[in-house]
């Protein structure tokens, strides 16, 4: 597997947030999580955090995991989404090019490999995560619609994950 693929290539792979298991990550080292927010923890369009979020960011904290959203968008999408869940966060992140998953790290006092990633896109959390050694675990996105950019990168993602799954590098399956 050549570098280009080990960037892209997630740890794991999952339908959704609520198939993490916390407890065996915790138990393997994890202390904290970097997050998406869009069409990770909620879809682009939803403002607020559903109930079911709102258990995940909870059941986090009571396992001492500490949590930073990471989120390309804009600061008062970001911060109406994570202040009231008292959520520390990163807006206009750059992701994967920018700084923010090292600054992340260093406000959540943890090193790469006490942390994960976790978001829906490969070109940006995947990448952004897979370069700087943190164990990385992409989700289905929430919502089939994007934005136009992200459009294009869901177009490269699907080829590169067909192209994937054609070598054997990936036995995980999308419903």
């Amino acid at each position: 597997m050549g570098i280009l693929s080990k960037l892209c290539m997630p740890n794991a792979y999952v339908q959704n947030i609520h198939q993490i298991n916390f407890d065996e990550l915790a138990q393997s080292g994890i202390r904290g999580v970097i997050t998406d927010l869009d069409n990770t923890l909620v879809g682009w369009d939803e403002a607020d955090p559903t109930p079911a979020v709102i258990h995940w960011f909870n059941k986090l904290n009571e396992l001492n995991i500490k949590v930073t959203v990471v989120s390309n968008n804009h600061q008062k999408r970001v911060a109406s989404f994570c202040t009231p869940l008292n959520v520390d966060y990163i807006f206009e992140a750059r992701k994967p090019m920018g700084k923010s998953f090292k600054r992340a790290c260093e406000h959540m006092d943890l090193k790469p490999e006490e942390t994960v990633v976790i978001g829906d896109q490969m070109m940006t959390d995947v990448i952004g995560g897979n370069r700087r050694g943190m164990y990385t675990i992409m989700v289905v996105p929430v919502k089939k619609t994007d934005g136009f950019i992200t459009k294009f990168n869901r177009l490269i993602e699907r080829r590169l994950l067909n192209r994937y799954k054609r070598k054997g590098y990936i036995k995980w399956e999308e419903n």
